[in-house]
């Protein structure tokens, strides 16, 4: 059974790993594709650029969102996916290390489903990571 695909949205190849990690080891075994920036993010979901001749063309079952990347940031990206009709239904999660106030205000401003802040500890890092089965 296809348990769908997570989304995830980052430019850091540790922060990569680590989330691989932290949703392997919440039994979250669903397949993980990675944008590098909110630009590669829309493409991949609209299926366009080097996202175009992707055959499966289902959406995502939740999209984990980084705030600071180069080119398009979290927020830009986020404004996108909510201001179309196709995908303004998506669950996404900001997953960032920023803990300012405005960042977490914009982002559910913004339609975010949920924030979570990458924890410099692993285990809590799972623990939060653990609340993506929600979606």
């Amino acid at each position: 059974m296809n348990k769908g695909i997570i989304l995830l949205v980052e430019d850091n190849p540790d922060d990569i790993l680590l989330t691989q990690r932290a949703l392997k080891r919440a039994n979250i075994l669903n397949d993980v594709v990675i944008a590098r920036d909110g630009i590669e993010a829309l493409q991949y979901l609209r299926c366009q650029g080097d996202f175009e001749s992707r055959k499966d063309n289902s959406l995502p079952v939740v999209i984990l969102l980084d705030l600071n990347m180069p080119r398009m940031g979290g927020q830009e990206c986020l404004k996108e996916i909510r201001s179309d009709n196709a995908l303004k239904s998506l669950p996404v999660v900001i997953l960032t290390s920023s803990s300012e106030d405005q960042d977490i205000m914009e982002s559910y401003n913004l339609g975010a489903n949920s924030y979570i802040r990458k924890p410099v500890d692993f285990d809590q890092f799972v623990k939060a990571i653990q609340t993506l089965g929600l979606y």
